[in-house]
């Protein structure tokens, strides 16, 4: 099993907490990749009776299908929730427009009370490596946040101001101090939300192969140049065929690597680990 909660983690979840009475709404970022696996149950605790837009960030990395049955899958749990490509130069201004509209009785209100521009505050919390720094330098328009594409780059809270009448609150990416199981660790290790020190990469780069033989098969057998017997070899097989096929000999934990990180270019295909149809009936 793989844990990971420092304590970093649980100084930005009591940061959280202490700032959650200063915004209007709480931005839950999680990865379209993982959509159900990358949810953190500490920001459901600590966000209780303040409006919440669920934006599944990474978009475009994902199987659109999929994203569109998790979107209706939040709505129907009462959520707002959203799909973005965090890179496009729209999304900051389309993500205004949501909030907006999510908070139009709000800022009537303040009309009402004499103020022409109520400024609306929003605190933006997800996993590491979601994507909460690219996001945020889209709405504000310039590079206030540190971006980088592995776990943990944000490391304090900083007040980011939009032209638009937003202000955004961006907190370094949590984890929580237990995963449900081996399976959603292997996810979030899969997509980043985890630092790559921490696990095993032959364990993730397994669990990798055996998703993409079943679900990406074509896209795996393109990028590793397989054969169909190559196909029916078991996922540990598979692996050391792959490990000789990239010219790493018998590093098979270098070829696993080589593995996940293909698979978060992009290189294996878009993909989505997580099934709405294995969430037990009572969730629907």
């Amino acid at each position: 099993m793989i844990q990971w909660f420092p304590g970093h983690m649980a100084k930005a979840i009591r940061q959280f907490e202490e700032n959650i009475h200063l915004v209007d709404i709480v931005f839950e970022l999680v990865d379209a990749r993982c959509p159900y696996s990358s949810i953190n149950p500490e920001v459901d605790r600590i966000s209780k009776g303040k409006p919440r837009l669920m934006i599944l960030t990474k978009s475009d990395l994902a199987n659109p299908n999929i994203t569109n049955q998790w979107l209706n899958y939040f709505k129907k749990q009462g959520y707002a929730a959203i799909a973005i490509d965090s890179k496009k130069n729209t999304t900051g201004k389309y993500i205004t427009k949501v909030v907006k509209n999510l908070l139009s009785d709000k800022i009537d209100e303040a009309k009402k009370r004499g103020l022409d521009k109520k400024i609306i505050r929003a605190i933006c919390v997800g996993v590491p490596n979601v994507g909460k720094s690219t996001l945020l330098n889209q709405i504000v328009k310039r590079r206030a946040a540190q971006v980088g594409n592995r776990a943990g780059v944000t490391k304090g809270q900083q007040w980011l101001k939009s032209s638009d009448e937003l202000e955004l609150l961006d907190t370094p990416g949590i984890l929580w101090p237990k995963f449900q199981n081996d399976e959603v660790a292997n996810k979030l290790a899969l997509t980043g939300a985890i630092k790559d020190t921490i696990y095993h990469s032959d364990d993730v780069g397994l669990f990798a192969l055996n998703f993409f033989r079943n679900n990406n098969r074509d896209e795996l057998m393109n990028r590793y140049h397989l054969n169909e017997e190559d196909m029916e070899l078991s996922d540990v097989d598979l692996l050391l065929k792959i490990t000789k096929k990239v010219g790493m000999q018998d590093d098979y934990d270098r070829a696993s690597m080589r593995i996940i990180l293909d698979s978060r270019k992009g290189k294996l295909g878009r993909f989505t680990l997580d099934d709405i149809n294995d969430l037990s009936g009572d969730e629907d």
